[in-house]
């Protein structure tokens, strides 16, 4: 659809203006909206599935809320595009995750009607209750809305939530369950289970829908519906129903896709105090069929052409890291029957879904629960598997607590692959795996490596799975260096020991991770004396080759796709200076900030260390000679 054919899409530039259309005219509108989000996305790559299959939802909620004033919080925020879209952004979502343009997800400072920032699942219960309690003590009126999916519902904050927030009968708090079934993936456990049960349940939904086309219409009846819906609830499902026994009132299942009931509802549940819980039913990535046909791919699909679905594809120059990673876990676990696989919802996200093709038996998908996810892998590890836990670095953050007390404390031999580490590009400050160098160099017993290409990262991940102790790998999104890595034997690394890439006399370059090819391209396009080094692993640090460097050279620096602040580049000048070497260093990385969405290209100029900004720092340091 071209924009010119759009006719209420363009009427829209807030919730007050989407107040004016009639039910009628929602309908169409939302018809708008959703080809404008699979237009825009065509072109500038987003999270789309999720914010089709959310469309209604949305209108419905600014239809009936009054936005800003009431808040809507948004979980994840992959479901919040049709949000941004009717709350001013229109114009601006042409930019959508571009440099200088919008985020990709709900944040404050980007507008008053994103009431809390989130890039990572299960916060929304947790915040939106904060946000409730709140106006209650202050004797305000505003309502609180909390919109949850995406498999988020699977993490333990969620829960946690739901529990504080069931123990506060006086707070205005509702949660929405946006059931798509589907996380990134299709999502796993007991839950999901359940909620297909009460879904389903065939007599309960029939009736379900005679008593709520009184709800709204004659207020008495409110009791009677929660009453009497709570009775057949639990009888038809033999036992009680998880929110109520949370103290949530529990409304649903609700057609996600039907305006007229969702307001309907909407509407009554305004009306009705307490924490209550509605649980809707959406398909992600409704209303376009390559979409619907196919949701994990069309989770973030990339560039595609509308008409035909079809997707742009990448022609890649070398392997994936992420792919490296699963076809390396599966030739080991082959090799080694200890070996078991465990991703928290990310098994296509890190190909461990390679390995899960072959050995289902031997790879777990957790869920959204990064804490779990590593103490499950803790309690492998002390009954005799070598378990390989993959998240992606961001977050691991999560989770740190149960790396430090569950595997690190007990020396426990588990393998932690931090899949996305460094600057990520259009996700943002919320993605990029900034932290983990700085975050697990620290805490004991953790080696912590870092390839520089496809080969190493296969050596590594190998080395690792041998050992008797924890290790920590980490790696970036996107492709590599381009080196043979797949006819190669496997070959255990000497573990702390790094080594020199390139010999020079005027100027040395001590890298970490994929740096070290940067610098390599940096040092030859100088012309100048440059050796470099890699040091492959951040813990435990080769100090012997750093002694060497520093008893050589007089200008030293490093590189990391990390936080400076507490990173390598620290712990080596720290060391350096301990011994008493007196040479000048520079750290090159991430200075004190977080660091926006773009193209990783223009990430790492403005952090100032992509192969110009090196070039020119080997020029500065052979000035100072």
């Amino acid at each position: 659809m071209a924009e010119a054919q759009y006719k209420y899409l363009e009427r829209v530039a807030s919730p007050d203006d989407l107040k004016r259309l009639s039910v009628a005219e929602l309908k169409e509108y939302v018809k708008e909206l959703r080809a404008y989000i699979v237009e825009c996305c065509a072109t500038n790559p987003g999270h789309l599935g999720s914010s089709l299959g959310a469309v209604e939802l949305t209108v419905a909620l600014h239809y009936v809320y009054d936005t800003p004033n009431d808040r809507i919080v948004w979980d994840v925020g992959h479901q919040a595009y049709a949000h941004k879209i009717i709350t001013g952004r229109r114009e601006a979502f042409k930019g959508n995750r571009t440099r200088g343009g919008i985020s990709g997800f709900p944040r404050m400072e980007e507008s008053r009607y994103d009431a809390f920032g989130a890039g990572h699942s299960s916060v929304s219960i947790s915040a939106a209750f904060g946000m409730a309690k709140a106006i209650e003590m202050q004797g305000g009126k505003e309502h609180v809305v909390a919109v949850i999916g995406d498999g988020a519902m699977t993490g333990g904050l969620a829960f946690e939530g739901l529990n504080n927030a069931g123990a506060s009968p006086k707070s205005d708090l509702l949660v929405v369950l946006n059931d798509n079934e589907m996380s990134i993936d299709k999502p796993t456990g007991a839950l999901d289970r359940y909620l297909v049960r009460m879904s389903t349940s065939r007599w309960y939904n029939s009736l379900k829908r005679n008593l709520w086309k009184g709800l709204g219409v004659v207020p008495p009846v409110h009791r009677l519906v929660r009453k009497t819906g709570n009775a057949i609830k639990q009888g038809l499902l033999q036992n009680s129903n998880l929110f109520e026994s949370l103290n949530f009132r529990y409304f649903g299942p609700v057609d996600g896709h039907n305006i007229d009931e969702l307001i309907r509802t909407l509407r009554a549940l305004k009306d009705i105090g307490g924490p209550k819980l509605l649980h809707i039913k959406t398909i992600k990535g409704k209303g376009y069929a390559p979409a619907e046909g196919d949701p994990a791919t069309w989770h973030a699909p990339g560039r595609f052409d509308v008409a035909t679905g079809e997707r742009v594809k990448s022609n890649y120059a070398a392997a994936r890291y992420q792919d490296v990673f699963g076809e390396t876990l599966l030739d080991i676990a082959r090799r080694d029957c200890r070996v078991v696989g465990i991703t928290p919802a990310m098994p296509s996200g890190c190909s461990m879904n390679i390995m899960m093709r072959e050995m289902p038996d031997r790879c777990f998908d957790v869920g959204i629960a990064e804490g779990h996810a590593v103490t499950f892998s803790a309690g492998m590890a002390a009954a005799g598997h070598r378990p390989v836990c993959n998240i992606y670095s961001s977050f691991m953050q999560r989770a740190y607590d149960n790396v430090i007390h569950d595997i690190a404390l007990q020396n426990l031999p588990v393998v932690l692959c931090l899949d996305r580490a460094g600057l990520v590009g259009e996700d943002g400050a919320t993605h990029h795996g900034a932290f983990d160098l700085a975050y697990f160099s620290c805490v004991p017993n953790l080696v912590v490596a870092a390839p520089r290409n496809e080969w190493m990262l296969r050596q590594m991940l190998y080395t690792a799975t041998q050992a008797d102790y924890p290790t920590v790998i980490r790696y970036p999104r996107g492709i590599g260096e381009g080196v043979e890595w797949q006819n190669r034997p496997f070959e255990s690394i000497e573990v702390g020991r790094g080594e020199q890439l390139r010999e020079g006399n005027d100027v040395a370059i001590i890298t970490i991770g994929t740096m070290a090819g940067r610098a390599l391209r940096a040092a030859e396009r100088s012309g100048a004396s440059v050796a470099v080094y890699d040091m492959r692993y951040a813990k435990p640090l080769d100090t012997k080759l750093i002694d060497e460097v520093a008893s050589t050279f007089r200008h030293i620096i490093t590189i990391e796709d990390g936080i400076i602040r507490g990173g390598v580049g620290e712990a080596i000048a720290a060391h350096i200076l301990q011994q008493g070497y007196n040479p000048s260093i520079v750290n090159l990385g991430i200075d004190d900030r977080f660091v926006e969405h773009g193209k990783p290209s223009e990430l790492y100029a403005d952090c100032g260390y992509d192969e110009e900004a090196i070039l020119e720092m080997i020029s500065k340091m052979q000035e100072q000679r």
